[in-house]
Order: C-alpha cells, then structure tokens, then sequence
C-alpha cells in the first residue's frame, strides 16, 4: 500500500494549500501476456486464485527489454499495470485527477474494479477526474490494460513490421496524481476545449525595449455555490528577480461554470529567447479567493517573435536565422520510449552540441520534458503528429485530427516550436484532411506566429519536403512556388536508394555499401568518412537554395519494425557515441569555441587523406613532431557554402605514430588535439555519459556506460570487438546484454539508478586485460 505523503504549497498568508502534482511512478506491479480475463480478483491482493505472479516496477517502464543486436522482431500485446494506494482523507473534498503522459498505445483503465475510460493513442496525455471514484477511508487500486498491437484505426496506424520505427510498448512515461482545490485552473487536455483550458502565453509588439505578453487563463468552478475569484501575475527572471506583476480585479464564477481570463502584461527590455541565448522567464499565475492563492500555475516561457516568409526566410526577434537541424527518434537501446526525463534532457543536449539548432519530432510528439529541455538549451522544434505512409479510414482521420488538438494543447507554451507538422509524414493524404488538420491547429493556437508544415506542396503554411522527394542534380534548389519551405530530411535515403550524389565521378568505384550514409562505427573510418562526405555534400548543395533551412536525417541510430537490422544513418550510433558526422556539423555551429577534430584513427596506411573538422581559419598537422602543413579550409564544389569546411591534408608516407593538429583564429593557435596509432590493448577504463545531467535518485534515470578497450597510450583499439563483463555494487541495475561486444573499441551497457543518495561501483572487464572501475554518485 502506498500512502501519499507529500510537501505543501502555501497561500499568500503561509497557510497551507493542497500540492498541485504528485508523481504516481513508484511501487506499481506488472504482469505481461495475461491469459485471463480482468476480474475483480485482480483489484485484491495476490491470494491463492490469482495463478500468476506480478513483477514490481517503476515508471516510466518498456514492457519487453528488446535486444539491439538481434533481427527478432518487437514485443507486441497486451500488459497490465496495478497499483495499490491509499488517499489522505483531506484530500477527500478534492478535485482529484490521474495525469498520464504516454502509455502505448491502447489504455484502458479500471479503479477499484470499475471500468473507467479507454484512450486511444501512444504519443500524447490523457487525464481521468478521479475523485468520485476512489475511496479516502481504505485502499484503492487502479489497473491499466496497455495494448501496444497494430491498430489501423489508431494513427500512426501502419503494421509494425511494415513501419520505419518501433513502437515499442507499456506506461512508458510519467504519471501524475493532481489534487485541486474544487475552484482550479483546468488543464487544457482534462477540459478538451478549443483554444482553451489552462494557461495561453503569447506575445505581441516584441523589441529588445519592451514586449507584451497575452496572457489567457481558465478557471473552473466545480462547487455548486458561484466563485468570487481573482488572478495574480508574476514574471519572473533566470535570477529569481520578479520584473512585472499584476492583479486582476475579483469576478464571479458560476457555480459548475467556468471563467477566462485575459490579461496584457508589458515588460520593459525583456531578454528575448533564442537558439544562441535561451533565455527564459518563469510566468508565476495564481488565483485568489480574497487573499488566499487557492491554485497556481508555474511555466517557463521563451519572449521571442518570428515569421517566415518566401522573401525573408526566418526572421527570429528581427534577425535572419538559418536553421541548421537534425531528426530525432525517441528510443534507446533495451528500454525502447521508456527514458527518464534526464536522459530526454541528455540527447537534447547532444543535439545542442553536435551544433544544430533545430529538431524534428520524428514521427510523433515527443516527451514534454525533451521539450522543456529545448526551451532551456535554445533548440528550435518542428512538433509533429504521428504518422509515417499510412492513411486511413474515416476513424483513423478522426482520430489524428484529435492528435493535432490535444498536441497544441499540450505544448502550445513551448518557445522552442516553430512549427507545428499537422502532416502524416510521406503519406498521400486527402486535400479535405489536409484542411482540416491545418485548420485544427490555427484554430487551437490562434495567433500570427503559429506556422503549420507539411511534406506536400498544397494547404500547410510551409513546404517541409524531403532532399530525396526532389531528383538529381538540383533537387529542391529551383522550387518556385510561393510558399517557405525547408528541407525536412536529407543525406541518407539519396545515398542509400543510389539516386544521388553530385561527384559522381569520385563515386563511380564504391560497392553500395560503402557509398551508403548508413554506417555502423565497426564499419571503420573509410566509411564513417564517406558518411561525414554524403552529409557534408547534401549540406552545401541544400545551402545553394533559398530555404528557411535543413535537418539532415538523423541525429541517433535506431531500430525498426520492418528491417532487422539497425538504421544506422545517425550521426550518433545507438548507444549515443559519435561518428565522424558529428563533429563536421559540430564545427559549423556559430558563436562558439574553437572546436578541432582529426577523422582519423591513423592505424591504416591505405588511410593517409587526413581529414580534420574545425571552425578555425587555419589548421597546422604535424606527424610524430614533424610539420605537414598549415593551411586554410578545403575549396571546393562541397564547401563552397560552408560557413566552416574541412581540412584536409595528403600524407605521402604512412608512419605509425601521433597525430598532432592545432587550430588558429586570426594567427592565434587556439585548440588542438592528439590523435595516436593504437597499440596492443591492454585495460579497460570505464566512462559515463552524463550529459550535463547529474545521476538522479528516485525517478527510475538512466545513463549509458562505456567500457573503452585502450592500450598503454590511452588511445581506444578501434579494432577490439571482444566480450566485456559489467558488474555494479550499489542501488543501481544494469540493462542490456551481459556480457557485451564491443564495437569499434567501445562496449556499451545501460545503468538504471534506484531510489537511495549513495555511490556506485562500475567494474568492466574481459579476458586478457586490466579490469575497469569507477565510482559515481547519484543524487536527490
């Protein structure tokens, strides 16, 4: 039995108010593959009729740990999740709601043996008012029924052996518990009200001396005596500093009625958000019964304004912005969906620092809190509907215009999104729900600044194709149409389908495989630079049009439903380990430090074109102390638009030895840095990724461990694939295959930290080499 126990708000005179949202993650049960019948059996505790066992988890939670190396096809079926509690008793004249995330991709739910609702769709929230549903004098019990098979009616709706990702399966975001006072702000998604429900953030007249920020808040009423209510506005800066304030005067609320607020706050020399400064406010609305805050409301808001145009392409708080991208799928390896909200945060920040500024929602709405992350970290978003080649019948269409709706609800305050893809993604829909979808979104959002997208040419405000949509050699750099327009997917499906390619010529003699942007690391460095090539080509051919900008497919490896093996397009692989790609985008990022980068491991002399990233004006390469040259960036047909292209250095003679490159600006050396020609491995040495996000207790986050085979020199052997062991002491599990081969050097496994403040101990190890360890500590 879980008893909820939790810290208070209080009201303007330190009395206290009911919390607003309580995590319902912990000490849930689990049970896969039921072969009977939900009864009210399954509501008690396990007694002797009960004749399977329930396996005690948190969430967010994947049903099935899916091998990454293994062409068996995803876990689909049906899974129940229970969960046994017990409700203050003064929380008994509540309002009481169950707020769920995401659960995949069919729910139903039962409290205390009832039926309660069904919600159809894996990507987006659903809200259940619980309060006349559960007991305050004894235990309750809630199940939910998580049925993840195919759906035709249930958008993206394809099979998943025929679909280009996974959908992997169970409550695999967080739930919440939110108790209210019976006169609340409503919640956007619980209300289902257009344009309506919680709180609406705009802006308007946006300068660098002052902005107007619109603010639209609803107020629900459940006593059946009317309400007399006012509401309270506070902005707050990144300093803790309030810098403007407003009180509304008092207004009747009906009783089971509800009321809108509209209210215009100016703010004087606001710090405007954008990609290279994220700055953000905390927009603080409470209402008021006299001078009591009986409810508040705190989100982070981004001041910024923007529009795109044929003529001007993106104009951000009135400065041209190219939007330099990427496309993000959602999974990791084992855990499918099923990520903490830290590590949602760290592959925003490996977008962040690979150098893009814009992401794609690839194919479905994404974790509100990889949104949050966005705001903070200053990633544009492109917010997209599930979808991929799939169009429906008439429930199916239903249902996806919903999913636009309740997406525009859900992240309508988000200064990060720009655009909002209400498409199914290269699927040949209707005009009439193309109409409709673009419609749904202005109506839901309706303000200058909201921008619909999609992949067709025809009703959406911009034209967001794919390169490979368009044919050889132009592509997209002639398109006429009166319409902005960004390039939404590039650089792998031209090379792999062999229709592409602008040096035909140098590509004539490659195999296919080694022409291909999908490369695994253990592919090697010859094609790791071919895929590096394929992005850096398609980049500068994209920046010979006139677009808002591009985002280049994709940022991670993932698995998929129709393929058994991994699309390994990303220029990060699975395991979030860089490629060479990575580090050519990372050095045409703006505004900031010197970045260097050899693409080379030097321990091939077939290999001696050295390739060197960097955003320097000059780069000097040295071999074993000796000068090869110093020269300027490469000058060619694909670098020409390249804020930073390459270097590239001829070796006539391989010598085994080091690397040595250091990077000038303006005459001044910089950076530098060091690449050694791998000797015999001799131990390993164990990191973790981070990601500027400590290890978190009690909200089930999880990182990535590496176990790098190195020699004597600390230099990785790129070559090593042997088996390495992992073993942990401490409250903390490990996930994924044990032992694990190592790819290029480097193997891989999850760490999942428990609930208890305390250190953990890492040990890696293998035959014939000097074992690993490292200590890390996690933290409330």
């Amino acid at each position: 039995m879980i008893l909820l126990v939790c810290g208070l708000n209080t009201n303007l005179k330190g009395e206290s108010i009911v919390p607003e949202e309580i995590y319902f993650n912990k000490s849930w049960e689990f049970h896969k593959n039921p072969e009977v019948n939900i009864s009210l059996n399954l509501f008690k505790h396990d007694n002797s009729k009960n004749k399977f066992q329930w396996q005690k988890i948190s969430l967010p939670h994947s049903v099935n740990t899916e091998d990454v190396r293994s062409d068996k096809k995803e876990w689909q079926g049906i899974s129940w999740y229970r969960k046994f509690f017990s409700i203050p008793r003064e929380f008994a004249n509540k309002s009481l709601y169950l707020y769920f995330e995401g659960v995949m991709q069919i729910a139903k739910v039962y409290i205390n043996g009832e039926y309660i609702t069904t919600h159809y769709g894996g990507y987006l929230p659903f809200m259940i008012k619980i309060d006349d549903k559960i007991y305050t004098d004894k235990e309750n019990c809630i199940l939910v029924e998580a049925d993840n098979r195919d759906n035709s009616l249930v958008p993206p709706g394809k099979p998943n052996l025929e679909l280009d990702f996974n959908y992997y399966s169970g409550i695999y975001r967080n739930v919440k518990l939110i108790v209210k006072e019976k006169v609340h702000i409503s919640d956007p998604i619980e209300v289902n009200r257009v344009a309506g429900g919680g709180l609406m953030c705009t802006f308007d007249n946006v300068s660098e001396k002052s902005a107007n920020i619109k603010i639209q808040l609803d107020v629900e009423n459940e006593q059946h005596t009317k309400a007399n209510i006012s509401m309270k506005i506070d902005l707050i800066d990144n300093k803790g500093v309030t810098v403007a304030t407003d009180i509304t005067d008092s207004v009747i609320i009906p009783a089971n009625g509800y009321y809108r607020y509209n209210k215009e706050l100016t703010v004087k020399s606001p710090k405007l958000w954008s990609p290279d400064n994220p700055n953000l406010y905390n927009l603080r609305v409470s209402i008021c019964n006299k001078h009591d805050v009986i409810d508040s409301i705190n989100t982070m808001i981004g001041i910024r304004s923007f529009s795109m145009t044929v003529t001007d392409n993106f104009i951000l708080n009135g400065k041209p912005t190219k939007l330099r991208g990427t496309n993000r799928h959602q999974e990791y390896p084992y855990i499918g969906n099923a990520l903490s909200d830290n590590a949602q945060y760290r592959d925003a920040y490996k977008i962040k620092q690979a150098g893009f500024n814009l992401v794609r929602c690839s194919h479905y709405p994404q974790s509100p809190s990889f949104l949050s992350a966005c705001d903070e970290l200053g990633i544009c978003v492109i917010n997209s509907i599930p979808g991929w080649q799939f169009f429906g019948g008439l429930e199916f269409q239903e249902n996806s215009i919903n999913d636009v709706r309740q997406m525009v609800r859900r992240d309508r305050n988000h200064p990060s999104i720009i655009l909002w893809e209400a498409s199914l993604n290269e699927t040949q829909m209707s005009r009439s729900f193309m109409e409709r979808a673009h419609k749904a979104v202005h109506e839901e959002f309706p303000v200058k600044e909201t921008y619909t997208c999609g992949w067709l040419d025809d009703v959406y405000d911009v034209f967001i194709p794919a390169r490979q949509h368009a044919e050889y050699p132009y592509y997209w750099n002639h398109y006429k149409n009166k319409k902005p327009m960004l390039i939404a997917e590039y650089g792998d499906w031209e090379y792999y389908a062999q229709n592409a390619g602008l040096n035909q010529t140098a590509f004539a003699n490659l195999k296919q495989e080694e022409r291909t942007s999908r490369q695994l690391r253990e592919f090697g460095q010859n094609r790791l630079l071919q895929q590096a090539l394929n992005f850096q080509e398609s980049h500068n051919d994209n920046l010979n049009g006139s677009f808002l900008g591009d985002a280049n497919w994709l940022m991670f490896d993932y698995k998929r439903g129709y393929a058994p093996d991994i699309e390994s397009s990303g220029i990060m692989d699975i395991f979030r380990i860089p490629k060479f790609a990575f580090y050519f985008y990372a050095s045409q990022a703006s505004n900031t430090e010197p970045k260097i980068y050899i693409a080379n491991y030097w321990n091939d002399s077939t290999c001696r074109d050295v390739t060197v990233f960097s955003n320097c004006d000059e780069v000097e390469l040295s071999l074993n102390g000796k000068t090869i040259n110093r020269q300027h960036p490469d000058n060619n047909l694909n670098t020409k638009n390249l804020k930073h292209p390459p270097f590239t250095f001829h070796i006539h003679k391989y010598i085994s030895g080091e690397l040595h490159a250091k990077g000038f600006l303006s005459g001044k050396e910089t950076v530098s840095t060091t690449v050694k020609t791998p000797e015999k491995p001799t131990r390993i040495m164990i990191k973790v990724d981070l990601s500027n996000k400590e290890l978190q207790v009690n909200k089930n986050d999880i990182i990535f461990v590496y176990a790098y085979i190195i020699d004597k020199n600390n230099t990785i052997v790129c070559l090593e694939d042997r088996e390495i062991n992992f073993k942990i002491k401490g409250d903390a599990e490990l996930i994924g295959t044990n032992p694990q081969k190592a790819e290029a050097g480097i193997s891989t496994i999850l760490l999942r930290c428990g609930d208890k403040v305390g250190n953990i101990r890492i040990r890696a190890y293998a035959k014939g080499l000097i074992s690993g360890e490292l200590d890390i500590k996690s933290v409330k």
